[in-house]
């Protein structure tokens, strides 16, 4: 891990902890070694740190590459495992590349929807995810962040403090947050 995937993972954490009360259910259902996909819905910008922050290693996220073009972000993301990803059409370099990361054994974040939601809604998704699972055959954890719209929406331009929960099915060995946690737990 390095020193800028380190800093922002734990930041990640604490921010989480104390911002918006999160903290991770089931996590030893989280696949800790060996490849892994991570598929969770889209809603909010705040979604990649989270779901990094459930696991305890690091893992490598699709990002859209105009996000590279920002100053920035542009010097630090790739620092931070980031694949970018272009979304006009099917972006086979960016698949070889997930391909490439499974194979070496490590977890890569997928957003099968392709891009944030608007209102909330599960999109269809994109392809190249069943591609991706056939030729490596790694495992898929379903993950689902609830309420991450809320607290920072597409298009919303501030942040909204409020309680969050990373849970998981008793089905599904996955991770999600929620707004609501009495909510969840009480199902």
């Amino acid at each position: 891990m390095n020193f800028y995937y380190w800093f922002g993972y734990h930041l990640s954490r604490l921010a989480g902890r104390l911002l918006f009360r999160f903290r991770v259910i089931h996590r030893e259902r989280m696949i800790q070694t060996g490849p892994v996909i991570l598929a969770m819905n889209h809603q909010s910008y705040l979604d990649p740190p989270l779901a990094g922050s459930t696991c305890d290693r690091p893992i490598y996220f699709l990002a859209r590459r105009t996000l590279l073009d920002v100053p920035l972000l542009g010097r630090v993301l790739p620092k931070l495992n980031v694949i970018p990803v272009n979304q006009e059409g099917v972006d086979r370099s960016a698949i070889k590349a997930v391909i490439r990361v499974l194979q070496a054994g490590n977890g890569v974040l997928v957003f099968p929807e392709g891009s944030r939601t608007i209102d909330g809604n599960l999109q269809a998704a994109e392809p190249g995810l069943g591609l991706i699972i056939a030729k490596t055959l790694a495992p898929v954890v379903p993950m689902r962040i609830f309420g991450a719209r809320e607290a920072l929406p597409r298009g919303g331009g501030r942040l909204r403090l409020s309680p969050r929960c990373a849970w998981s099915d008793a089905h599904w060995p996955a991770c999600a947050c929620d707004v609501h946690t009495s909510n969840i737990l009480s199902r």
